[in-house]
């Protein structure tokens, strides 16, 4: 079966043309692109469906590089709330009463379905159960992907360090009868770990063709060095990117030096955990020793730039980064740090967050570096940029069209500026995966979305009260874990990447760069 889309204006993000629009023709042979071009003469003829593209734009489909999917029960639930402390409720040190197997399903469903519906035909979703993840629970997850039709890359999230072992202060500044408490919950270990994930990839990699296992330890402070390395050496025998989490918030960029002596990219970099395989969620508290590791050995970091914001994170150098030659993906994080995996909401915050970094304008980034982030560099990020992320012939034909007499392209002007400032995604008429239509006149094909969702609703009430305990039995930790953010983010680590001068504490008087 083959598809024709017939003289649509197409931004196709490849090396030829980037972010350039031009008038053509798409040629879709089963689920790849057999030919793109201006005018493609007598193989147009080949084509057994046809879609007219006047008035029409077509783009890749956009990446979204770093989610935990986990989170959709939780969305809408938390505000106001730094990391350490919206963990303790969204990611509880006690407590392990995980939810069933199909709620889990239908959590991964409500993320792919909202997902589809705005452009979004990759996801990297880093998985993460209460009490450990089951091969039963990681099958729901590929399941549901299968089933709603995206692509992705999906992880057993992993963490073997004790967690009060991976805050610094934590020990100190905690009470005897909660670190009994936290003590008393088992670490996983490496040979465990492994084997999992040799059976993961076995079972789930390359399925359907567009679905694959990844490797995701968490976070080099929560992770020991022999599972960091044995997790990477994984990796790359798999051609899985090396994914994980690395200075996300300031008390992160006290951890290496609290825990290690340098800086936790240094720290990463010194274990020869750098390489163009890895891909970092977050590099907020990045120095410019930090960026300049990255650039040489050409690993990727994911920008999550809404989720920053909501959690107070900071924010991230972007055009240090960029400029250095860092490959930068972007991503909407956890679905209740940012509450939605829409990557236009991304695309737009990216756009206008970084020109309040710098009174120079020239170093603001451009609605075509934006888009260059959600899709060809996304794909990168995932190690699939030789299947997607751009439009060219022989890749897999994940595309986006939108309707451009909508609204958000009313006057029609630059079309770069008009997707990451204008649209929403209300202009999408079709999104294809793998060559297939998966979303038809703003509609799901392969899913009866109102049935997943009134089921979820059913089931999240029948499951809140269980996790609204463990909420309640962690909340201990709180003022603990409050005093321990204030400690850390009252220090001086030389670098500032908060919106404001430091440290903005009630009744504090003492400044930091």
């Amino acid at each position: 079966m083959s598809t024709l889309i017939r003289q649509a204006t197409i931004i196709a993000m490849d090396e030829r043309h980037g972010s350039t629009p031009f008038v053509g023709d798409i040629l879709v042979e089963r689920d790849r692109i057999k030919a793109i071009g201006s005018d493609l003469g007598p193989q147009a003829a080949e084509a057994d469906t046809v879609i007219e593209g006047r008035d029409r734009l077509v783009m890749p489909g956009l990446v979204n590089g770093h989610l935990h999917s986990g989170e959709a029960l939780f969305k809408g639930r938390y505000d106001n709330m730094p990391l350490e402390l919206w963990m303790l409720y969204c990611y509880p040190i006690l407590g392990s009463t995980p939810p069933g197997d199909r709620l889990i399903y239908l959590r991964t469903m409500v993320v792919a379905m909202e997902s589809l519906r705005n452009g979004v035909t990759t996801v990297v979703d880093d998985v993460y159960e209460l009490g450990g993840q089951s091969m039963s629970q990681l099958g729901q997850v590929f399941q549901a992907y299968d089933d709603a039709g995206l692509r992705a890359n999906v992880s057993g999230h992993i963490m073997d360090r004790p967690f009060l072992d991976t805050i610094p202060f934590a020990h100190e500044m905690i009470p005897a009868e909660l670190k009994a408490k936290a003590a008393s919950i088992p670490t996983p270990g490496v040979s465990g770990y492994l084997a999992f994930c040799k059976h993961a990839t076995a079972h789930f990699h390359d399925r359907a063709g567009r679905l694959r296992f990844m490797i995701a330890p968490s976070a080099p402070q929560r992770c020991t060095e022999p599972l960091m390395l044995a997790a990477d050496a994984l990796a790359r025998s798999i051609g899985s990117p090396f994914h994980t989490h690395i200075l996300e918030t300031k008390t992160q960029a006290v951890t290496g030096p609290e825990f290690h002596g340098k800086t936790l990219i240094r720290y990463m970099h010194d274990l020869g955990l750098l390489h163009a395989g890895t891909t970092i969620a977050h590099s907020v508290w990045v120095t410019d020793e930090d960026i300049a590791l990255m650039a040489d050995a050409g690993c990727s970091i994911v920008h999550n730039v809404i989720s920053n914001q909501k959690l107070g994170a900071g924010i991230a150098p972007l055009r240090k980064l960029l400029d250095a030659g860092v490959n930068v993906a972007l991503g909407s994080d956890g679905i209740c740090s940012n509450d939605t995996p829409r990557m236009f909401d991304v695309m737009h915050a990216a756009g206008l967050l970084h020109s309040i970094t710098s009174p120079d304008n020239d170093t603001w980034i451009s609605a075509s570096e934006v888009l260059e982030c959600a899709t060809i560099k996304g794909a990168r990020s995932a190690l699939l940029h030789h299947e997607t992320g751009s439009l060219e012939a022989g890749k897999k034909a994940d595309l986006v069209i939108l309707d451009l007499d909508t609204a958000p392209f009313t006057p029609r002007n630059d079309l770069c500026n008009h997707l990451v400032y204008c649209e929403n995604g209300s202009s999408i008429e079709t999104v294809m995966v793998n060559g297939e239509v998966v979303v038809k006149d703003g509609k799901l094909t392969r899913v009866n979305e109102a049935d997943l969702l009134a089921e979820l609703r059913e089931a999240w009430a029948a499951y809140l009260p269980v996790h609204a305990a463990i909420e309640a039995e962690n909340a201990a930790f709180h003022p603990h874990f409050a005093a321990i953010h204030k400690r850390c983010t009252s220090m001086d680590v030389g670098i500032n990447r908060y919106g404001s001068d430091m440290p903005a504490w009630k009744g504090h008087n003492r400044r930091a760069n």
